[in-house]
Parts: C-alpha cells; sequence; structure tokens
C-alpha cells in the first residue's frame, strides 16, 4: 500500500493516496449531482440546509479520510512486520537448506570417491583376470604358473638346504623340486599337471565335446602319472613314492568327484596327488621333521658335552683327592716337627736348671 506509484510536483503518490482520492472524487461528483438535482427541483429547499448538510459531509469525509490513513498505517505497519519476520524465516530456511545442501554434497563425494576407488580396483582386478586367461592360454605360461606357485609354497617353509629345483637325478632326469629328507631319501615333486587337457572340459559346448575332452583329459593324466612313477622314483636315490602338485583347489575337487578312478590309479602307481593347501600341510610336516632332527642332534651334542663334562668332574675329583693326601702328610709331618720341637724345649729348659761345680783336682762336674 505505501508501494510510490508516480511523483507529483515532488510528492510520493502511493497507491492508498490514489485510493483515498478516488474516493473523495466519488463523493465530490456525488454532492455535485446533488446539487444539480436540488437546482433542477428549484426553490423546494433550502440552498443553507443543503450547505450545512455539505459542511457535515465533508467534514464526515476528512474524519474517514484520517481513519482511513492511520489504517493505511497501521496495515502497512502489519504488512511490513509480516514481510520482515518472512524475511528472517526464509534467510534462516536458506541457512539450514544450503548447510542440509552442503553436507549432502559432501556425502556425495564421499561417495563418489568411494565408488571411485571401487572402480578401479574392479579394473585391477579385471586386469589381473586377463593376465590370468593369458596365463591359463599359454602352455608355456601354464607350466611357469604351476611350478611358480609351488617354489612359492615351499620356498616360504623351508630353509634354502633343505630343498632344490631342477636338481638332476643320476639318470639325468630333473624333478620339478626334490625336498631333503631328514636322515632319509629325497621326496621329488612334480608340478606339470595336464591343464590344458581339463580347461578342455570347461570349453565344450555340447555333450559330445565334453565326453571327448573327459577322455583326452583321462589319457593325458594316466599318461602322465606313468612319466612321474618311471622317472621320479629312482630306488635308492628318491623315496618310493612322488608328489603330483595340482595348481588349483578348485581342479583338486573336480578331480576327485569327477575321476576318482584316476586318483586310485594314482595312488597304486606310488604318485600323491596335492593341491595347493595338502602341499602346504606337507611341507610343514617336513619343516617339523627337520626341526626333530635338529633337536635330536643337539641333544646328542648335549649328551655328549655332558659326558666330557662328567670326565672332567672325576679329574677334579682325584685331583682334589690327591691334593688332600698331601695336605694330611703336610699335618703329619708339621705334627711330627712340633714333637720335636718340644723335646727340645724340654731338654733345653734340663740344661739351664744344670749347675756345674769344680772338684778338688780342678774338674768340672754337674751340681
Amino acid at each position: 500500500m505505501n508501494e510510490t506509484v508516480f511523483k507529483m510536483a515532488g510528492q510520493d503518490i502511493s497507491v492508498g493516496w490514489l485510493l483515498a482520492g478516488a474516493g473523495l472524487v466519488i463523493v465530490l461528483m456525488g454532492l455535485a449531482l446533488l446539487r444539480r438535482r436540488s437546482g433542477a427541483i428549484g426553490q423546494s429547499e433550502d440552498l443553507r440546509d443543503i450547505d450545512q448538510r455539505l459542511e457535515d459531509l465533508t467534514g464526515r469525509m476528512q474524519t474517514m479520510a484520517e481513519v482511513l490513513g492511520s489504517r493505511q498505517q497501521d496495515f502497512a505497519r502489519h504488512v511490513s512486520d509480516r514481510l520482515d519476520g518472512l524475511s528472517q524465516r526464509l534467510g534462516a530456511t536458506l541457512i539450514d537448506g544450503t548447510a542440509a545442501t552442503n553436507q549432502s554434497l559432501s556425502k556425495l563425494h564421499e561417495r563418489i570417491a568411494v565408488i571411485d576407488r571401487a572402480q578401479r580396483g574392479i579394473a585391477d582386478l579385471s586386469g589381473q583376470m586377463d593376465d590370468l586367461t593369458a596365463i591359463f592360454t599359454n602352455k608355456q605360461a601354464r607350466g611357469a604358473f604351476g611350478q611358480g606357485s609351488m617354489e612359492a609354497i615351499v620356498a616360504d617353509a623351508l630353509p634354502p638346504s633343505a630343498y632344490a629345483f631342477q636338481a638332476k637325478l643320476s639318470t639325468g632326469v630333473r624333478p620339478d623340486c626334490l625336498i631333503q629328507m631328514p636322515a632319509a631319501l629325497p621326496l621329488a615333486i612334480d608340478a606339470k599337471f595336464p591343464l590344458e587337457s581339463s580347461l578342455a572340459i570347461d570349453r565344450a559346448e555340447t555333450l559330445e565335446e565334453e565326453n571327448r575332452a573327459r577322455g583326452l583329459f583321462r589319457r593325458d593324466f594316466l599318461t602322465h602319472i606313468i612319466d612321474i612313477r618311471d622317472k621320479y622314483l629312482v630306488p635308492g636315490e628318491t623315496q618310493d613314492l612322488a608328489l603330483m602338485f595340482v595348481p588349483s583347489e578348485s581342479l583338486f575337487a573336480r578331480l576327485h568327484e569327477g575321476f576318482e578312478d584316476l586318483v586310485q590309479k594314482a595312488h597304486r602307481a606310488r604318485v600323491i596327488i596335492v593341491s595347493p593347501s595338502l602341499l602346504v600341510l606337507a611341507i610343514q610336516v617336513v619343516r617339523s621333521l627337520h626341526r626333530d632332527q635338529r633337536i635330536e642332534e643337539a641333544a646328542r651334542e648335549i649328551r655328549t658335552e655332558v659326558g666330557h663334562m662328567i670326565d672332567d668332574l672325576a679329574r677334579l675329583r682325584d685331583r682334589v683327592s690327591k691334593l688332600a693326601t698331601h695336605h694330611d702328610q703336610a699335618r703329619r709331618d708339621l705334627e711330627q716337627i712340633l714333637t720335636s720341637t718340644d723335646k727340645l724345649v724340654r731338654r733345653g729348659e734340663r740344661i739351664s736348671e744344670m749347675d756345674l761345680e769344680e772338684d778338688g783336682q780342678g774338674v768340672m762336674k754337674l751340681g
């Protein structure tokens, strides 16, 4: 209501003033019409009464204008207060909304950072899977993978003196690993599992292809068992059994679930099939045997040293006994010397008590 619409003669004209002016104009137009009607009637009414009424009406209009102005001010003040309160609430709401928005954005950034890290991890894992796929598709790489896994397990658990990789036997054959057994012949380990024919079973799309792949795997597996038996079981040079290392727990489980007859044939050929976890257990047993051997050797050394110490104690006892004998002889000699000394003292005392007298002939004699 107090908003300025335009200026006239330097005075701001607001909406309230326009309403008041419009009301005044309507009243004056009504008065003009009333006068016009009174002129048309003629002299039927007294002009002074009309003037008096006009004055009363003018006073009432002024009063109404004053009331309207005060009401306008109250209304403007009320509207201003409401606008101030609304502005404060709106400002507080905006501040709270801004804080909540900033907090939400911060959490969103954190979640985006977590998602980015997860995506990088997935990308790295995808790269590793690609590398693993490349390994399994390359025959030489597959052999190196099995050999590397086996060497890592052995090298982590045993000292370097307890094993040898690619050691040459008297027959010219080089097992993948020879485990030195304490007080026994070494144990041979083979890491060349027929992985290619095993993977062919997974790649088979029809039942016929799967059966053909399973038959190929049986042939390769039996051939490999015979090779291990004939090459690594050397009488008088290696143990009468050897280990076949399977580089995957899933392949080991499949072998025992779907090819149990092959596992039995391997056992009859003195070839023990081990997975990574079973190889770890076997190496731990070998480690315990080596530790027991070291303990036994240390015990033998301790027993030897204790025997030497007992001999030294016996010699020390003999020497102490001889020294005690010498001490007894010296004590007896001292006692005899003291006895002789006592006799000499007594003889001296007797001599000191004797008197010498001269007889008439001039001869000295004891008195």
